[in-house]
């Protein structure tokens, strides 16, 4: 089974690396924020809010760029998460990913327990018919953790994201 590496534990200044993004931004109205808490020794982040549709908005997110590298032979995302039993996405973007509203997703339930939960990159689906059918690690530039589609209340808290 190939290594699995840590993409972030949420310690060590994590606000550096996060941005928070509403749709506000397009003329939305939900609202939220992520906090980066400690529980019990271990750090995480909690994306908290409301997600409205008014205004054709509906999305608020924590998301993370970088410029390095996966190797390409990586095939999925690993994360620990709980919630408050609401569906959430994993939003991906790629270096063929140049629009806004291009992105690959996939769906995340949460609970109020810990759990791990393993999303290969072949359960992601493209936003659009004009991207690759096929995420490759190596093209990853950002991954986001997301509450959208949907009128809800937001509360979901990330311990750990992991590439294997």
């Amino acid at each position: 089974m190939a290594q699995t590496i840590l993409f972030d534990d949420f310690s060590n200044n994590p606000a550096e690396r996060w941005e928070f993004i509403t749709d506000q931004v397009m003329g939305g109205v939900s609202t939220g924020n992520v906090s980066f808490m400690t529980e019990k020794g271990t750090s995480y982040a909690r994306m908290t809010g409301n997600v409205s549709l008014k205004n054709n908005g509906g999305f608020i997110q924590f998301r993370r760029r970088f410029t390095s590298h996966f190797d390409k032979s990586k095939q999925g995302l690993k994360l620990k998460l709980r919630g408050n039993k609401q569906q959430y996405f994993v939003h991906i973007r790629t270096t063929g990913t140049f629009l806004p509203w291009q992105y690959y997703h996939a769906p995340l339930s949460s609970n109020s327990d810990w759990t791990i939960v393993r999303m290969p990159f072949s359960m992601f689906e493209r936003s659009s018919g004009f991207l690759s059918k096929k995420i490759t690690a190596k093209n990853i530039r950002s991954i986001g953790i997301v509450a959208f589609g949907k009128e809800h209340e937001v509360q979901l808290d990330v311990k750990q994201i992991s590439i294997f």
